[in-house]
């Protein structure tokens, strides 16, 4: 058939069979149609569209019918949410240390990459503002697969979930878009690079905690995100690190932005051109105690140079 079908039919496909090839042939049109109708249906309604099979064993999610969410039920325990790692070749970051200190000693039942671990800045979108180096993708992507692997080696028996930030998705629209004929092959999904993390767009806790890479961007994106969304909010993208509670006639909720865990001053944010930002490195603690979210906790790094942290009312050397 080769008749216009709508959004949701689209979804409905895809889902069935997350293939381009397939999913072309059943329309009757070409793969680069299949794949321009993929991408504008996922920035029109801010979902992922994922390339693996529900019946593959490679499909280590459990998703609903909109194919990007996991829902988790958590009673008590604590939950870490890190993002905007942004991981660069030669630089381990303050924040990144105090991460895998904070997922060995804090126990916590899941540890979550809330967004851009890998940036991709030889794939991206956005012209070059000079002649400045940047590394491989190649280079890149050891330099993730490095400190993964150490936060995998903290987290013991901890839950891994990994939610898809815009520099993540540089890697599978870069590849899906100009070499649509290697789909399926191993390697061309970053997935397959970090087998033991689950992908998705965003990670539900309870029904009333969501985790989830952007949401609403400017200074009151956290504002905005708690009080239209009708739970709590943990968001990254922006680099801003805060809690902001929001009380209404059901009770008090939280807006939360994770800040990141890079040097917010190195050199994957040459493009800033040494302006004014509110960015700040650190992380997030979640505790949940009876199915409840408590405050939220901030650890934040107060001195790159020297490995100085604040958590807990305490500066800590790391």
């Amino acid at each position: 058939m080769t008749q216009q079908v709508k959004d949701e039919e689209f979804i409905e496909l895809w889902n069935a069979h997350a293939s381009v090839t397939r999913v072309a042939e059943i329309l009757g049109i070409n793969h680069r149609w299949v794949n321009h109708r993929r991408r504008n249906i996922e920035k029109r309604q801010g979902i992922q569209l994922l390339a693996v099979a529900k019946n593959s064993p490679d499909f280590n999610v459990t998703l609903p019918a909109n194919g990007v969410r996991v829902n988790v039920g958590l009673e008590s325990g604590v939950v870490i949410v890190g993002s905007d790692a942004h991981y660069w070749p030669g630089i381990i970051s303050t924040a990144h240390r105090a991460f895998i200190v904070a997922v060995k000693e804090l126990n916590p039942k899941m540890v979550i990459m809330n967004g851009d671990a890998f940036d991709g800045a030889n794939i991206s979108r956005h012209p070059r503002t000079g002649w400045e180096a940047r590394p491989s993708v190649k280079q890149e992507l050891e330099a993730c697969r490095d400190r993964i692997c150490e936060i995998e080696d903290a987290a013991g028996n901890a839950k891994l979930h990994w939610t898809w930030g815009n520099h993540d998705i540089r890697w599978n629209s870069r590849l899906s878009s100009q070499a649509p004929e290697f789909e399926g092959i191993h390697g061309m999904n970053l997935t397959d690079h970090f087998p033991r993390w689950k992908f998705s767009t965003s990670v539900m806790i309870n029904d009333h905690t969501q985790i989830k890479h952007r949401n609403y961007n400017g200074v009151h994106a956290a504002y905005n995100a708690v009080v239209k969304s009708g739970v709590s909010t943990v968001n990254g993208h922006l680099h801003s690190l805060k809690v902001t509670p929001w009380t209404d006639l059901t009770g008090t909720r939280y807006g939360v932005d994770t800040g990141s865990l890079a040097d917010v001053w190195g050199a994957q944010f040459e493009y800033t051109e040494d302006g004014t930002r509110n960015h700040r490195s650190g992380f997030v603690v979640l505790t949940f105690y009876e199915g409840k979210l408590l405050p939220p906790e901030m650890l934040e790094v107060i001195d790159e140079d020297k490995g100085l942290v604040c958590f807990r009312g305490q500066v800590i050397e790391v």
